[in-house]
């Protein structure tokens, strides 16, 4: 008995075929096909679009036309390819390719290998534009490509690998695939790469983290917490020039690629007086630069006397994880987090910020920031809010909506001596850029999050565990410079990285954010009293 496909009934009428199927005829009409025949041989058939008209349609009653062949006809396999297959380590598993699912939606993708298997859910998978593809999509404007990420978190064989991808319909394509296995850190940059620089429809950045919001964004943040806590496990560390019992602060600077920074802001903070009452910790995110570092820290002490500890880490931890293994070997009960672009403004800084300390209540100085200036002398940053943007997007025909948080900084861009910016006052959060934080609050927070890429929105994060526990963050003018940007190079990785932070930090305080904290007014009980304009 013969198990091929039924044959059509009554042959192929164009003009039928044409008017049955109305979203053809409008694709023969734009020149996406030339005639019917050439949709239903290409895509038709396997959709089970129908191909005979009914007989005399009654009138006023709606009359449901069953797809030829249906039921007899097995669904053929959809246009579409599965471009690779990665594996890491530690588990992290990335998949890339297209499917033609406009009309059918992509169920699912099943990948068997020797020993084990997984499936990555359709409705999981980030969904973007394949312009080398979309001529196989041409009826509607359709998002054919995909990628998805998994974190197994365990240690799996790669090799040969058989790949199914099921259709809603139960049409499936089987392939053959070859999975390469890459480094950790590689498979991380290459996903972060990868959600920063795929095409969309609609607004790009918004349609991107919407992509990652069902699944992907929880198993890169997994993910990332691994190799967190790998990179800071057994670090490198030195110290050179005096060895006290204790330190007025701890100034704490994390490096990343930009190793000329530790020499200059020596070179700048040396020349202040009662600087000697601090003591200097870099901690390193870039191994590589490690020989460098030491012996440009050497050089440091020798021409600077700065008391310093260089914590040089495996791999690149990240800005929270990095800060908190710093902070946890500083002689201080003051920690000030500063970026390595980062300098002082006049030779009073280490004083000014000394005499704060002296002379506040706790609740005023247990986290606070300071007025950081461009090089051009007009103000950056003088504390932060938050804005909330809503943008939507009607990909597949769907009204979705996307809300982010967003932080602003008060006073961005103003003249350096506008008094309504420095005056000191609560406000809901400090860049950082520059924090001054007690030791012992910082420990009660819980340090910086660790679960954030890289570097973006740690500090706004513990300022609002800050505020949560019931201590606001303080802004006094204790003013520095700023060379907002220029103490790392960023890469597409990291732009997909504060994509996923962003994503991660309005799932985390969005509802305490959206209940008093929203505007440069908020309404908070520990900020009300002290509206900035």
């Amino acid at each position: 008995m013969s198990n091929g496909p039924m044959p059509e009934p009554g042959g192929f009428d164009e003009e039928v075929y044409l008017r049955l199927n109305p979203d053809v005829l409008m694709a023969v009409a734009a020149g996406k096909f030339r005639t019917g025949r050439e949709h239903y041989e290409r895509f038709g058939r396997t959709e089970g679009r129908p191909i005979i008209a009914p007989g005399a349609l009654p009138p006023d009653k709606v009359v449901m036309i069953s797809p030829t062949g249906q039921g007899h006809e097995k669904p053929r396999p959809p246009a579409g390819a599965v471009d690779g297959v990665k594996l890491s380590g530690a588990g992290g598993i990335y998949i890339t390719g297209w499917v033609n699912d406009a009309l059918d939606r992509l169920d699912c993708i099943d990948l068997y290998f020797s020993g084990w298997s997984i499936s990555f859910s359709g409705a999981n998978l980030a969904r973007v534009r394949r312009p080398d593809a979309e001529i196989h999509t041409a009826i509607v404007p359709h998002p054919c490509g995909f990628w998805g990420f998994i974190h197994a978190a365990r240690r799996l064989s790669s090799g040969m690998c058989s790949a199914v991808l099921r259709l809603k319909s139960g049409a499936e394509l089987h392939l053959m695939l070859t999975v390469e296995a890459v480094d950790d850190q590689e498979l991380r940059n290459i996903a972060l790469a990868g959600l920063a620089q795929a095409a969309y429809f609609g607004n790009p950045y918004f349609a991107a983290v919407a992509s990652i919001d069902s699944a992907i964004g929880s198993q890169l943040v997994d993910f990332n917490q691994t190799l967190t806590r790998r990179a800071v496990n057994g670090p490198y560390i030195e110290r050179f020039g005096h060895t006290r019992a204790a330190y007025k602060g701890s100034i704490i600077v994390c490096l990343y690629g930009r190793p000329e920074y530790m020499f200059l802001q020596q070179a700048l903070f040396s020349r202040l007086p009662g600087i000697q009452d601090y003591e200097f910790i870099y901690v390193c995110n870039s191994p590589e630069l490690a020989e460098l570092l030491l012996k440009e820290a050497r050089r440091c002490a020798l021409i600077y006397g700065l008391d310093m500890t260089l914590i040089v880490l495996a791999a690149n931890a990240g800005f929270g994880a990095a800060n908190n293994l710093a902070a946890r070997h500083a002689r201080s009960k003051r920690l000030l987090i500063m970026n390595p672009d980062v300098f002082p403004y006049d030779t009073a800084w280490a004083e000014r910020h000394s005499a704060v300390l002296e002379a506040l209540p706790p609740e005023r100085t247990a986290l606070f920031g300071v007025p950081l200036y461009y090089d051009d002398g007009s103000l950056m940053h003088a504390g932060m809010y938050f804005e909330m943007d809503t943008s939507p997007s009607f990909t597949g025909g769907r009204r979705q909506e996307t809300s982010l948080l967003r932080v602003e900084h008060y006073g961005k861009g103003a003249p350096p001596g506008t008094p309504r910016f420095l005056h000191p006052r609560p406000v809901p959060a400090v860049t950082g850029a520059f924090i001054s934080v007690d030791q012992g609050w910082f420990d009660t927070l819980g340090g910086f999050t660790e679960d954030y890429i890289f570097g973006h929105y740690e500090d706004a994060d513990l300022c609002l565990k800050s505020l949560e526990a019931g201590r606001a963050p303080w802004l006094h003018d204790v003013r520095l410079y700023h060379l907002e940007g220029k103490g790392s190079t960023r890469q597409p990785a990291h732009e997909g990285g504060s994509a996923v932070n962003r994503w991660l930090f309005t799932r985390s305080w969005g509802e305490m954010v959206t209940e008093g904290l929203l505007g440069p007014a908020p309404l908070h009980p520990l900020l009300a009293a002290e509206e900035v304009a």
